[in-house]
């Protein structure tokens, strides 16, 4: 397979490149041809670049808060010179409410400050390659609260808050009891723990009562794992296993998830959605 060839770039007079060496560097670690043009460059001289090295992404990076101004007349530069093909990338210090402005001047994707670099070389090599880009989750498919009582936590849900009781299991893998209330095109799951050794059993021991995980719907479980894994993402479960309502499920570490608990879940045909 052709070496990915990539463009870091410094446009304008930011005057701080380590982060830009960095990513260089975690880079070439993945295989790819990284040049890197230095600091203080012009769109014109970018784009430049860009051709005469044959490249087939360019990555920007700026700390100085010119992006707004300076990624998209590198993208303009680009175009000048009949190389609009050329997807252009762009990351350092960047607020979040200016990325959906930047990608509607063309900018692919925008990798903010605590994006991981296998996230990045993950990506790029999606581009490239054109491999096959996994769709967001398709909705919240419910909302774990874990609780000491079902049948005691059960009449605020269906009394005080109205909603609907769908179905109540054990599932014995987990060592715990659900209960699933509809709400909208989600549920909340209420969890109880049914021993000592179950998961729910701790967090209740050391939280208490209250939100335990938010679940995600997505197809391909196991393609999102892999991929997940392939980011550096960490995982408690990197294959899936038997969930609640004949469903696949699998978490991702609450410290790849700033703090959350998120599980992943894929509804087998036949299960109740």
């Amino acid at each position: 397979m052709k070496q990915i060839r990539v463009l870091i770039a410094k446009p304008g007079l930011d005057g701080h490149d380590r982060g830009a060496l960095i990513i260089a560097q975690a880079l070439r670690d993945h295989g790819m041809e990284v040049i890197y043009t230095g600091l203080r460059q012009t769109p014109e001289q970018i784009a430049q670049a860009a051709v005469q090295e044959d490249v087939d992404v360019v990555g920007l990076s700026s700390l100085s808060g010119a992006h707004r101004s300076l990624f998209p007349k590198v993208i303009e530069a680009l175009k000048s010179k009949n190389a609009e093909d050329i997807p252009v990338i762009g990351g350092g210090v960047i607020p979040s409410e200016d990325i959906a402005f930047l990608e509607e001047k063309g900018v692919k994707k925008i990798f903010t400050s605590g994006a991981s670099t296998d996230l990045l070389a993950h990506y790029i090599k999606g581009l490239v390659h054109s491999e096959k880009v996994l769709e967001s989750p398709k909705k919240i498919s419910h909302i774990g609260i874990a609780v000491e009582s079902i049948d005691q936590s059960l009449p605020f849900y269906e009394h005080m808050l109205g909603l609907a009781l769908d179905m109540v299991e054990e599932v014995d893998t987990e060592k715990v009891k659900v209960a699933f209330l509809s709400i909208g095109e989600s549920r909340i799951e209420l969890l109880e723990p049914l021993s000592e050794e179950s998961a729910i059993r701790k967090f209740l021991n050391k939280k208490g009562e209250g939100i335990h995980h938010i679940a995600l719907e997505v197809d391909s479980l196991e393609e999102r794992l892999l991929q997940l894994k392939n980011e550096g993402v960490p995982l408690l479960n990197e294959e899936p296993k038997q969930g609640a309502n004949n469903s696949q499920i699998a978490f991702i570490h609450p410290k790849g998830a700033n703090g959350v608990l998120f599980e992943l879940t894929k509804h087998v045909k036949g299960s109740e959605e």
